[in-house]
C-alpha cells in the first residue's frame, strides 16, 4: 500500500503543483481527506542513456512491444538497441501468467522494475517527489519478485544495497536516499518490520540458487550472512514481555505506534527465513536459536492476535488488516484459522470500486483502494489455491492501470488511477501472485 507518508506527502506535493500553475493537484472527498490526482502516467526508458524518464499524464503514447521505449522516442538511432536489450532481458527470465493478458501484465511490471532498480541496487519506490527513495520493505519484495522470475543478478544487487545501509545494530531506517548516502531524516522512526522482510528476501533469493559448497551463489550467500544474522538478532531483541515485538511503525506508517500484526508477522517470517539461511550455511547453533525464537513468536501471535481473529492489534475491535496475509503462503505454511481470518478481512476491506483498503481502521480518503493491499490478497488467494479469487483481483488490477499500462499506487472511488505510477511494491506483489497462479512460488521458510 502506501502509508501515512504517502497521504501527507501527496497533499504537500499537490499544493506545490497548484501554486506552480499545474492543474489538478488534489481532489477533496466527502470524507474530509484528500485524494491525490494521478501525478504521472508512468516511466519510460531513454533509449540512449537507458535512464528512466517520467511520462506526463497528458502524453498520448504507448510502448514499443516488450520494451520501456515510447513510440515517440526522438533518439531514433538508439531505439533498436534499447528495444533489443529489453527483449533480451525479459527473455533471460520468466514471464509468469497463464493467459496473454496476465503475461502482458507481468511483462510491464518486470520492465518497470528493471528501470526502478538503480545500478547500485537501490529500488526507487516511485518516480515522484516524496516517493523517490528506497524503502527496505519495498526493496525486499522487489528482490524476491526478481529472483523468482529469473533475474537473480538484479535481486542480489538489491540485497547488497540493503546490507550497505543496515545499522550496526541490525535495524533499518524507514527509507534511504537512492544514492546510498544515508537515511532520509524526516522524524519518522525506524520501521521494525524490515528486520523480518530482509532475511526473508535473502532466503528467497537463495531458494532460487544452487548454494552447494563451492558454488558462486554460496559465496554470495556467505557475504550476505552478516546482514541476516544482525537482522535476526535485532528481531529477537525486540520481543517484549507479552511475546510480541515492541511497538513500532509498520507499513501503514501511521500513529499511534502500537504492537501490530504488520510488524509481528514479517518478523516471524524473517526469523524462520534466518533459520533457513543458517541451515544452508551449516550454522547449527544459529539455526536452532532463531527457529526457537520463531516458535515462541508464532505461539504469541496465535495467543494474542489469534484470539480476536488476527486483527490489526491484539485488541478486539482494532479491525481487519491486510497484514493477515503475511501469516500465510509464501511466508508460512497454510493455517486454517489464518485462512478463515483472511477471507473475513478481504470481505471487510473490499470497497465498492472493487479494490481493497489497507485496514478497517484506515483513515484515508473515502472509497480509495490501494493496489499493494489488493495485490497482497491476490497473492494469498493464489498461494492458498483459490485461483479464481486471485484471477478476479489480478484482472481488477490490470483493468485499473494508467493509459500507459502502469500499476498506480491508488484507485479513486470513481475507479481512476491516482497518486504515482508505477509503484514498485505493487509491481513486485503482482508478479509474486502471478508466479503463485502458475505453479506455486517456492517452499515457505
Amino acid at each position: 500500500m502506501r502509508r501515512v507518508r504517502r497521504r501527507v506527502v501527496s497533499v504537500g506535493v499537490a499544493v506545490v503543483l497548484a501554486a506552480g500553475g499545474v492543474s489538478a493537484g488534489i481532489v477533496a472527498t466527502s470524507g474530509g481527506a484528500a485524494v491525490p490526482s494521478l501525478y504521472l502516467a508512468g516511466i519510460a526508458e531513454n533509449p540512449c542513456t537507458h535512464q528512466p524518464v517520467t511520462v506526463p499524464v497528458s502524453a498520448a503514447d504507448h510502448f514499443l512491444p516488450d520494451s520501456s521505449v515510447l513510440t515517440t522516442a526522438r533518439q531514433t538511432s538508439c531505439v533498436a538497441g534499447a528495444v533489443a536489450a529489453s527483449k533480451q532481458w525479459l527473455g533471460s527470465g520468466r514471464i509468469p501468467g497463464d493467459s496473454v493478458a496476465q503475461r502482458e501484465l507481468a511483462a510491464r511490471a518486470l520492465l518497470d522494475l528493471r528501470l526502478s532498480v538503480r545500478p547500485d541496487g537501490a529500488v526507487v519506490a516511485g518516480f515522484h517527489h516524496g516517493w523517490d527513495y528506497t524503502w527496505p520493505r519495498d526493496s525486499s519484495w522487489v528482490s524476491v519478485a526478481l529472483a523468482g522470475t529469473g533475474h537473480a543478478e538484479q535481486a542480489l544487487s538489491i540485497l547488497r544495497f540493503l546490507q550497505r545501509v543496515q545499522s550496526p545494530g541490525g535495524t533499518f531506517e524507514a527509507r534511504y536516499y537512492t544514492d546510498g548516502s544515508g537515511p532520509v531524516r524526516d522524524g519518522r522512526p525506524a520501521e521494525l518490520d524490515a528486520v523480518g522482510w530482509v532475511p526473508w528476501a535473502v532466503w528467497a533469493w537463495a531458494a532460487t540458487q544452487r548454494t552447494t559448497p563451492g558454488s558462486p551463489a554460496r559465496g554470495e550467500l556467505q557475504q550476505l550472512w552478516p546482514m541476516v544474522a544482525k537482522a535476526a538478532d535485532a528481531a529477537v531483541r525486540s520481543v517484549t514481555s507479552n511475546g510480541l515485538p515492541e511497538p513500532a511503525m509498520d507499513y501503514w506508517e501511521d500513529k499511534p505506534i502500537e504492537q501490530t500484526l504488520g510488524t509481528a508477522a514479517p518478523l516471524l517470517a524473517g526469523l524462520r527465513a534466518a533459520a533457513g539461511v543458517a541451515g544452508l550455511l551449516n550454522s547449527a547453533n544459529d539455526e536452532r536459536r532463531w527457529a526457537s525464537a520463531a516458535a515462541r513468536l508464532s505461539a504469541a501471535i496465535t495467543r494474542t492476535f489469534g484470539a480476536t481473529g488476527y486483527q490489526r492489534t491484539p485488541d478486539a475491535g482494532s479491525g481487519a488488516d491486510t497484514a493477515v496475509t503475511f501469516l500465510g503462503p509464501p511466508f508460512a505454511t497454510p493455517d486454517a484459522a489464518v485462512e478463515a481470518a483472511a477471507r473475513l478481512a478481504q470481505r471487510a476491506l473490499t470497497l465498492p470500486n472493487g479494490g481493497l483498503r489497507p485496514g478497517a481502521a484506515w483513515h484515508g480518503a473515502s472509497g480509495v483502494a490501494w493496489t499493494p493491499e489488493t495485490a497482497a490478497f491476490a497473492l494469498f488467494d493464489a498461494a492458498t489455491g483459490r485461483k479464481a479469487d486471485a484471477e478476479r483481483l489480478l484482472s481488477w488490477l490490470a483493468g485499473h492501470r494508467t493509459a500507459l499500462g502502469e500499476l498506480p499506487e491508488q484507485i479513486s472511488g470513481a475507479g481512476r488511477p491516482v497518486s504515482v505510477a508505477p509503484l514498485a511494491w505493487t509491481d513486485a506483489i503482482v508478479l509474486l501472485a502471478l508466479l503463485a497462479q502458475d505453479q506455486g512460488i517456492w517452499p515457505v521458510p
